[in-house]
Parts: structure tokens; sequence; C-alpha cells
């Protein structure tokens, strides 16, 4: 199934929190759940999980939902690659633009593709799901 959201991207860290969104950009971002393509926090945030006390719910077409995803759950993996790309298409996903003239890859690429940085920080994603579009 083709999960389609807009999302707006924060860090816990930094002067400037803001990193990216796609609400104003006319495009969402969309993937293939389950293939592996995105961070798990998100697949997780709209899947739901099922079990304990502490189950999420899936999340309903037109929904709105605040996540904070800890790295174990976001770009983690990327750091563990032989040579990471850190470019939207050839990593886990969903990677800010490279040629925006805004400044969110570099904000993303400084906190979550930085191999000089010992840890990364938790993300905080607004995420509104789309039904078919």
């Amino acid at each position: 199934m083709v999960a389609s959201i807009d999302y707006s991207m924060a860090s816990t860290v930094g002067r400037q929190p803001q990193i990216y969104t796609t609400k104003d950009k006319g495009v969402p971002y969309r993937w293939t759940l389950g293939d592996g393509s995105t961070i798990a926090g998100i697949e997780l945030a709209i899947l739901g999980s099922a079990g304990d006390d502490n189950s999420i719910p899936p999340m309903l077409p037109g929904g709105i939902r605040r996540v904070i995803i800890p790295a174990n759950l976001g770009y983690q993996s990327i750091l563990n690659e032989k040579d990471p790309k850190c470019i939207e298409g050839k990593d886990i996903g969903p990677i800010p633009p490279k040629n925006n003239s805004d400044g969110g890859y570099q904000r993303w690429y400084q906190f979550y593709c930085n191999p000089r940085i010992p840890y990364q920080p938790d993300i905080v994603l607004d995420i509104k799901l789309y039904g078919k579009r």
C-alpha cells in the first residue's frame, strides 16, 4: 500500500529547530509501506503498534499526528552505512531536497547525516496522512 503524507520536520536541538515542510510545496512525501525506504518512526506512527498498554492506534486518512522519533527509529542507519549518500532517493527518507533554497537540506544534514556528530537528536514530525490522492 502506498502512503502519502505532508509533514513538518523539526529537531529537538539547535537555534533554528524547523528543518523542512512539505505543506506549502504541493508535493507530499510518498512511499510504499514496509519497503524499507522510510524511517521506521514514520511507519510506526502511521501503522500503529499492537500489544501492551502502550499501543499506538493506526492513523486514519485525514488524520494528523505529532510524533517525536528517537534516533534508533530515525536516521541512525544512514551513519552505519559504509558510503552514505544523504540524498533523497538514495538513502532512507524523507530527506529534504538538496536544491531547495530554504536551507532545509543543510539543517537536516548537519544533524542527521554528519559523521562528526556522535549522536543524533530526536526528530519532531507533524504528519498529515492522505487517503487516495
